[in-house]
């Protein structure tokens, strides 16, 4: 058979179509009624970042060696207080109405520690105030001494912002802000410490557990330090005052001549 030429090809399939015809006859039947198989899913490409949603992670932060080399950088009081103030990388910053710092007389012989603000302390932005104030201030008026007599006591906390509905506050919270702390009393530089509370206790002794640790004598920052329940649960438990006054004495008694 003579092959055609393209012009005669392309005039048979114009002639064909012509006439109706739709489909090109295959060199093997096709079965019409037979389920065709499952073509293969082709893989998913890899999603695209959206604009904007890239998240910069920032690398791990030592933040007690920050916050120790922003307290160094304090040569007094007031400059310890602005020092804290501009840390900047404690979120209870955020959410606290002021900086509750300290009250009293910063060259008294006893410099006592509490544990953190209450709602009270943070809208007065003064360390023990209200009832808990005036039991604190009770307690030491029985040995003579008070935030604004004679013998004057110094008062702080072990943070100096309220945590968010009174929480406890997190280890890595007090970590954070225990080298102000230290650097605080280094800078006052008291006879004695009284360190009042488990979060005091854990700042300065690497531990909480007041109840067990109370009426023993530790050292904090090269001073003889003293541990007591703080006012908050001697007004909850009454008969601990008993312990809190012998706690009392024998501190009276370290600073006897």
């Amino acid at each position: 058979m003579e092959s055609l030429s393209y012009h005669d090809a392309a005039a048979m399939l114009a002639w064909q179509v012509e006439l109706g015809v739709d489909e090109c006859i295959m060199d093997a039947p096709l079965n019409r009624y037979e389920t065709p198989a499952a073509a293969p899913r082709p893989k998913a490409a890899p999603e695209a970042p959206k604009r904007g949603a890239v998240r910069f992670t920032e690398p791990d932060v030592d933040l007690p060696a920050l916050a120790r080399a922003a307290a160094a950088h304090a040569d007094d009081l007031a400059g310890l207080r602005a020092a804290i103030d501009g840390f900047g990388r404690c979120d209870l910053q955020k959410g606290a109405r002021n900086l509750v710092f300290a009250d009293g007389d910063p060259s008294a012989r006893v410099m006592v520690v509490g544990d953190i603000p209450t709602r009270e302390e943070d809208r007065e932005g003064t360390p023990f105030v209200r009832a808990e104030g005036a039991l604190l201030d009770a307690m030491f008026a029985a040995i003579g001494m008070g935030r604004s007599t004679d013998v004057p006591v110094y008062m702080t906390l072990a943070l100096p912002w309220r945590t968010p509905q009174d929480r406890a506050p997190s280890g890595a919270e007090i970590a954070m802000m225990a080298p102000f702390l230290e650097r605080h009393i280094v800078l006052a530089d008291p006879d004695v410490v009284v360190i009042m509370g488990n979060v005091a206790a854990q700042a300065l002794l690497g531990k909480p557990g007041i109840t067990r640790m109370r009426g023993t004598w530790a050292e904090v920052c090269g001073k003889p330090a003293m541990p007591m329940f703080p006012p908050a649960h001697l007004l909850r438990n009454p008969m601990a005052k008993r312990d809190a006054w012998a706690d009392l004495l024998d501190l009276q008694a370290r600073l006897s001549p």
